[in-house]
């Protein structure tokens, strides 16, 4: 039979789509990065991998980010969605597919399942109130709140009531409560099926709200366009959008692909994949993923990572301090299966030299210059193998079989221990050996050519075994080899490299870290990107330009809000010959009693102007001190008003 003309086994998996609001930091980048890791296994195993990533790019959040950075929620989602699949890219995810749920194929697939799905009763319309946070995009009722905050993110949640279609989710409670006690590795780990058990399913499952009327920023329902479909279900529909599933058709991918091998999505999300898009689903008559892995968090310092507590950390600092494989590999060694992982410069730069310089990097260099030393630079010839000998190619043998068993039940932490468990044993056994004294006499010189083989073909094992977590690292030990990158089928038996072949030149794979100095500039340029930026400077202007501002200083005698506005405030102005009326919007920053009684600088000379309704008679002077920090410019309280500045 010829094995070539065999078809391969599919595995189809996908990541969370990330959501659009900002760019993501290397919390979100690790599940990319783990995807990646296990769709590269796959190949490397033989399999005919798919792998599907993406960005979900409706929903209220990034409505108001647009409004608020005056541009449309197009241009704001576009602008995230090329960053975060540059920085993919930047990391080595090689994803066969990128799905954007503004593209026009999905949007009109999803708004058919919804009409699919309606038509059949299964969606209806009815009045939703209830709890709904922003930032998570989701419904809570009120037993799901954790001290009336959001159970997920802790914030507060807004009471929400408009019209809205629902899906009979109760309707499919029995069929979830069975696949999950007859399915029993279809959560993973296991912690996540018995918290979806005992915190959802078993209480009851109640319908659950679909759609928006409140929200413009999404996929319009078809015969229904006052209301958008929720987020969230948009956003699941990926999943079969992107292999070309459509109710009234399918497609070679989805012919080819579906079901998912493997949904990857932090723990966080887990109740949306194993509860609403199954259900979703069965609805549809339409096969369900075979397995939902809910990975934990990357932790900074013991805290999840937030924009808003200045703890982000992103792929790509760390990969300009430290490159991407190594990057890649403290994620990927540092996150246990069913806990959180933890992440600190400090960690990393350990990590980065006892790891991958010390073991790995000093390994492979003083294997090959003793190869090119002893030998010309030609692989040798192996001889009778004996005790260390034999110990090693067990190593091999057992790191290969733990590696894979590992990997294929997502234990990708416990794989990559595997591999570094050989290279110590690697480096044990050039203790053992010592090289250099059997180079000496020339009796010891066949000895060592049995050595120094053995040496390589383990490097070699664990290079293939390491090409999933460090691809370019790994491509450069091949070349340091002189051999072709193996898959998994050439770890089968030891002594898969030809003797003969001549390695490359021996290079630095990982150089040493001067730990104290990266730790320093990392702490440097952090402190620097706190800093708020400080605008462009306008163009130059003469001055006569400058003399015909008329800067006056003004007392305030009074201030309101302005009525039906919470950002403008009305001041009563004394500019001395006068008294002026200035409508300001700085009510997020001041209230009327901060400023009644100061003196402030007014623009005396600036036409007046309408907002809300009210007559502005110039504008008072204020300054950005930082982001989402405005400050009046006050004068001293013996400054005269009507005073001129000058």
């Amino acid at each position: 039979m010829n094995v070539d003309n065999m078809e391969k086994p599919k595995f189809y998996i996908t990541t969370a789509i990330a959501y659009t609001s900002q760019v993501p930091h290397i919390g979100n980048t690790y599940e990319a990065i783990l995807a990646d890791c296990i769709a590269r296994w796959k190949r490397l195993a033989g399999y005919d991998v798919y792998l599907l990533t993406g960005t979900d790019e409706h929903g209220i959040k990034i409505q108001k980010q647009a409004e608020a950075a005056g541009i449309t929620p197009q241009e704001h989602v576009d602008r995230i969605s090329g960053e975060l699949r540059r920085i993919w890219d930047r990391c080595g995810v090689s994803y066969d597919g990128f799905i954007r749920t503004t593209d026009p194929a999905h949007v009109e697939t999803v708004q058919k399942i919804f009409r699919r799905l309606y038509d059949q009763g299964d969606v209806y319309l009815s009045e939703y109130v209830g709890n709904y946070c922003t930032p998570c995009e989701s419904f809570y009722t009120d037993a799901q709140l954790v001290d009336g905050k959001c159970p997920d993110c802790g914030r507060p949640v807004e009471k929400a009531s408009e019209k809205a279609y629902f899906f009979r989710l109760s309707k499919y409670a029995d069929r979830l409560l069975a696949l999950f006690e007859e399915n029993t590795d279809f959560v993973q780990p296991p912690e996540r099926r018995n918290e979806m058990i005992n915190n959802f399913i078993k209480p009851g499952l109640k319908d659950f709200c679909i759609s928006r009327s409140s929200v413009k920023w999404g996929v319009p329902v078809d015969f229904d366009p006052e209301n958008v479909v929720y987020v969230w279900v948009d956003a699941l529909i990926n999943y079969i959008s992107a292999l070309g599933y459509s109710v009234d058709r399918t497609g070679p991918l989805y012919d080819k692909y579906w079901p998912a091998d493997v949904h990857i999505i932090g723990k966080d999300i887990i109740r949306f994949h194993t509860i609403y898009w199954p259900a979703l689903l069965m609805a549809l008559d339409v096969p369900l993923p075979k397995k939902v892995f809910g990975h934990g968090w990357l932790l900074i310092g013991g805290e999840k990572m937030s924009k808003s507590k200045h703890n982000a950390v992103y792929a790509d600092q760390l990969i300009d301090w430290f490159g991407a494989d190594a990057v890649r590999y403290y994620c990927l060694s540092e996150m246990p299966f069913a806990a959180d992982g933890v992440l600190t410069y400090e960690m990393l730069a350990e990590k980065y030299n006892s790891d991958l310089a010390n073991i790995l990097g000093n390994l492979v260099n003083r294997t090959v210059a003793m190869t090119k030393k002893y030998f010309g630079g030609t692989v040798p010839a192996p001889g009778e193998y004996v005790g260390p000998d034999r110990e090693l190619i067990a190593a091999c043998s057992a790191a290969a079989a733990d590696f894979a068993a590992a990997m294929d039940s997502y234990h990708v932490a416990d794989a990559s221990a595997a591999v570094l468990a050989l290279l110590r044993r690697a480096n044990k056994y050039i203790d053992e050996t010592a090289p250099w004294v059997l180079a000496k006499s020339e009796e010891g010189r066949a000895r060592l050519a049995t050595v120094l083989y053995a040496l390589l073909e383990s490097i070699r094992f664990a290079a293939v075994l390491f090409t999933p977590f460090m691809p370019e690292t790994c491509g450069k030990i091949f070349a340091e080899l002189g051999t072709e990158a193996g898959d998994y089928a050439s770890l089968a038996a030891f002594g898969g490299l030809v003797p003969g072949g001549t390695v490359g030149e021996p290079v630095p794979l990982f150089a040493r870290l001067d730990t104290e100095a990266v730790l320093k500039g990392i702490e440097e340029e952090n402190a620097r990107a706190l800093q708020p930026e400080v605008p462009e400077f306008q163009p130059e202007i003469t001055i006569d330009d400058f003399a015909g501002i008329d800067l006056r200083a003004a007392k305030v005698l009074a201030c309101e809000p302005v009525k039906k506005s919470d950002k403008l405030l009305r001041l009563e102005l004394d500019v001395g010959r006068e008294k002026r009326q200035v409508v300001s919007g700085i009510a997020k920053w001041y209230k009327p009693e901060d400023l009644t009684g100061k003196t402030v600088v007014l623009v005396a000379n600036l036409k007046p102007a309408r907002l809300r309704g009210v007559e502005s008679q110039g504008m008072i002077l204020a300054a950005d001190n930082a982001e989402d920090d405005v400050r009046v410019v006050f004068l001293p309280d013996d400054v005269r008003p009507g005073s001129r500045l000058r």
